[in-house]
């Protein structure tokens, strides 16, 4: 595992890695010998596959996040009569640029995005195929995410932003202190939904060789020719990992107050 891109390794291995062992001594006791000897021969591999998922789903979706932020923020931009051309011209070109890039990475399979990336990329720039699924996930979920927190800046009500002008704020100090934090509350609901559909997609980084849950499950199965026992544990197992983290952001939308304006998630 790399302890530099997942720093929260110790973290799982400490707290989550005794509930991973937990649920396949409940497999061993519950289901028949023919699970129990997938989980007992493949249980190592099936938890480094486990960690991968949660750290490229988690990191993902926060460099993804803060991708989609700052896009969004440019896209609410409102071309005034009183710009310049120049202004004129470049805000367009930019607001162009990033409404493309948002209909090509939501318009096309994440599988897809991650051949031509990893294979397209990868004689240019040598870098893993864990650290090409946290890139392209990354740039997947900002792709998704743009056009939430767009909504939710728009959401907010004008009269915040033009009550803050009012006080002496500059528009990027009242977008930074007044707007965003206003637009990242409504929006908190669509932003943990999409981390956990990215829990489930990263399963498509197998096709470039990305160690994560699904690839774990497919190598064992075709080791051991168990396709069904070992599938119906990664069910289980994916299962557990949405489930949960469902509860958690379900409750820390309720502590911070998020979910009273409906903004949906893209994806």
């Amino acid at each position: 595992m790399d302890y530099v891109l997942f720093p929260f390794t110790w973290f799982i291995d400490h707290t989550f890695g005794y509930i991973v062992k937990l649920l396949f001594l409940l497999i061993d006791v519950i289901f028949p010998d023919s699970f129990t000897a997938v989980v007992t021969k493949y249980s190592d591999l099936f938890y480094q596959g486990i960690k991968y998922t949660l750290g490229i789903s988690l990191f993902g979706t926060i460099f993804g996040f803060i991708i989609a932020l700052l896009l969004a923020v440019v896209m609410v931009i409102k071309v005034k009569k009183t710009d310049s051309l120049i202004k004129k011209i470049f805000l367009r070109t930019i607001q162009s640029i990033i409404k493309i890039y948002v209909t090509v990475f939501r318009g096309t399979p994440m599988m897809v995005q991650a051949m031509i990336i990893y294979y397209g990329l990868v004689s240019i720039i040598h870098f893993s195929p864990v650290y090409a699924g946290l890139l392209i996930v990354s740039i997947n979920t900002g792709a998704y995410l743009t056009e939430v927190l767009r909504k939710g800046i728009e959401s907010v009500d004008s009269g915040q932003l033009e009550g803050a002008r009012s006080l002496g704020f500059s528009y990027s100090k009242a977008m930074f202190y007044v707007v965003i934090p206003q637009a990242i509350k409504n929006s908190m609901a669509a932003i943990g939904n999409e981390f956990v559909i990215n829990i489930k997609d990263t399963s498509v980084l197998n096709v470039i060789g990305c160690a994560e849950m699904y690839f774990a499950l497919k190598t064992s199965a075709s080791s051991n020719y168990r396709y069904m026992e070992t599938m119906i544990i990664g069910a289980i197992v994916y299962l557990i990992l949405t489930f949960t983290t469902t509860k958690i952001l379900s409750l820390i939308d309720k502590k911070i107050g998020g979910g009273k304006v409906d903004i949906k998630s893209s994806n």
